[in-house]
């Protein structure tokens, strides 16, 4: 497991879209987001933050995978061999979503929120997170656990707090 966000608080969430948009406004960037799994959670947290229309400039949600393909340019290839839940998935998406909505950074999330939907590979609770800059692309793993709404919110924190632990290096 990765102990990387053991320490998420939901009644905390609030406070991490906030930290998240305080510290774009200080670092004069802005942000975009491509959504698969949490349907535009994140973008909903962001923008309930007062002055997130310094730093936020949209949101792909691409829940199907046409819409990796096409809007964000996931090849067709990695969708293929490697699933629209892996990280090679999640960097392309944060790659096309800075590409696409023309930004500093980009944060991607694609995922199992459940009920359906897991494998032995990928049980529900696997979410990948993807972080794109001008200096380049990764994406990393999580694993949450709960029903399909606690996934989604949880994940929407992890994507948050992994978004500043990238922008305070």
């Amino acid at each position: 497991m990765n102990t990387f966000f053991d320490d998420i608080d939901l009644d905390k969430g609030r406070d991490l879209a906030f930290e998240l948009v305080e510290l774009l406004k200080k670092k004069n960037l802005k942000i975009g987001f491509a959504e698969s799994c949490t349907g535009g959670l994140i973008s909903a947290g962001i923008v309930d933050i007062p002055g997130a229309s310094d730093v936020f400039y949209g949101s792909i949600v691409s829940y199907d995978n046409s819409i990796k393909e096409k809007c964000l340019g996931v090849s067709k290839e990695v969708l293929e061999t490697k699933g629209a839940v892996s990280y090679e998935c999640a960097r392309m998406m944060a790659e096309g979503a800075r590409k696409a909505l023309d930004t500093d950074i980009a944060v991607s999330v694609t995922g199992v929120a459940g009920p359906g939907g897991g494998t032995a590979e990928k049980p529900v609770g696997t979410v990948f997170i993807g972080y794109s800059d001008k200096d380049g692309s990764e994406s990393i793993v999580t694993f949450s656990e709960g029903d399909r709404n606690e996934i989604r919110k949880v994940t929407c924190f992890k994507a948050y707090k992994y978004a500043l632990s990238k922008l305070t290096i």
